[in-house]
């Protein structure tokens, strides 16, 4: 049985079909002597063929695939935009929970327990998936199924993830309805990974209820994350420093719940009433015809306290995006400016693929000596007229 809908898969044969025109063409003007035509067939029929078991792999609960599949798109792995292209029309039924604060607010041990917490909740609609039992059997799991994006800081020496969220979910490790992935932020500025809103897509396609995505520590302005999720957690700590230097500007603005953790600990009260004072002055920018004032709730992750409150909270406010259709005015705005930023990516690449690393050093000495004005410069790269 095809996992693709018709319509998806001839797209996916047009690209590969293209793929094949594109790679003979270079391969004849590096060689200098044509390709036999029945190389590239076998070539690209193979990996169509390998697509498409990996997303029927993918969609039926398969672990290993699914750990592939965003290996291929966080590395940018030849065919990942196919991988992607087809996983699209499965997406859209995960509800994508964002939470974000600054470093050491306990991020991950919040998430950690409401991974807990959703795994022990019965899904009322679940999408059913095959996965082996104990014995080996086939069994159906139908309680929520979590996927967990853990953006951790990257490390200077390898450039990747240091795990340290990781560590701390050591006990979902043999849960397979808990998929848990850590990403290295690689220079990428807002809380997330490049790549993280394409994982996200990857992990909603394989059927996952939930996806948890907890930003690497952040300040005032990362607030990246509100792009990518449906619902957005802002977890506060009392005993910060000046607490309300922690909750203004662009972090007060995209809360849709407030959290404060480690609420057992002396100034906690202080928190809630900054907050509290802050939202009766604030105006929260109405781009959905919102009336939601984020509620507070305070939790003890490390003792698991609070944590059915929050997802309580978590569940009121996805009522409350249900109705007048408010949830299909966020995705649009959303994709608004993830569109943009995708297409400032994929610009980024071809200007870039345009110019080899030592031309760009003999243009960026030209600059340097003043015989070249940048302005221009990047004008003609941009159009294509750059003299080389």
């Amino acid at each position: 049985m095809s996992f693709l809908p018709d319509a998806a898969y001839r797209r996916l044969q047009h690209t590969l079909d293209v793929r094949r025109l594109r790679s003979r063409a270079l391969l004849t003007s590096v060689s200098g002597t044509p390709v036999s035509p029945a190389l590239f067939l076998l070539y690209t029929d193979r990996l169509a063929t390998q697509l498409h078991s990996l997303i029927a792999s993918l969609r039926s609960g398969d672990t290993r695939a699914l750990a592939r599949a965003i290996s291929a798109v966080e590395n940018r792995a030849p065919g990942w935009s196919d991988l992607l292209k087809a996983l699209f029309p499965h997406t859209g039924k995960a509800r994508v929970i964002g939470l974000t604060g600054a470093p050491g607010a306990g991020k991950s041990t919040l998430v950690d327990q409401l991974a807990k917490l959703y795994r022990k909740s019965r899904n009322p609609h679940p999408v059913l998936q095959n996965r082996e039992d104990k014995g080996g059997a086939t069994a159906f799991d139908e309680n929520y199924t979590v996927g967990i994006i853990a953006v951790d800081p990257t490390s200077p020496y390898t450039g990747g993830a240091i795990l340290g969220d990781r560590i701390r979910m050591q006990d979902h490790f043999a849960d397979p309805g808990i998929y848990i992935r850590s990403m290295a932020t690689r220079g990428s500025l807002g809380g997330l990974a490049r790549t993280t809103a394409d994982v996200a897509t990857v992990l909603d396609a394989s059927g996952r209820d939930i996806i948890l995505i907890e930003t690497v520590g952040v300040g005032q302005d990362e607030v990246e994350i509100v792009r990518l999720a449906d619902i957005t957690i802002v977890i506060l700590v009392p005993g910060m420093g000046d607490d309300v230097q922690t909750i203004k500007a662009g972090i007060m603005e995209i809360a849709d719940i407030f959290v404060i953790n480690k609420s057992d600990r002396e100034g906690a009260e202080r928190v809630e009433r900054e907050i509290r004072a802050l939202q009766s002055l604030a105006t929260r920018p109405d781009k959905t015809n919102d009336a939601w004032t984020p509620p507070i709730v305070k939790t003890v992750a490390s003792e698991g306290k609070g944590i059915e409150e929050l997802a309580a909270a978590i569940a009121e406010y996805e009522s409350y995006l249900q109705k007048e259709n408010r949830a299909l005015k966020k995705s649009i705005e959303n994709w608004q400016e993830r569109l943009v930023d995708m297409l400032r990516d994929v610009m980024l690449e071809k200007a870039r693929a345009s110019i080899s690393d030592g031309n760009l050093a003999r243009l960026a000495q030209e600059v340097a000596e003043h015989k070249r004005d940048p302005y221009t410069l990047i004008e003609e790269i941009a159009c294509g007229r750059l003299n080389k």
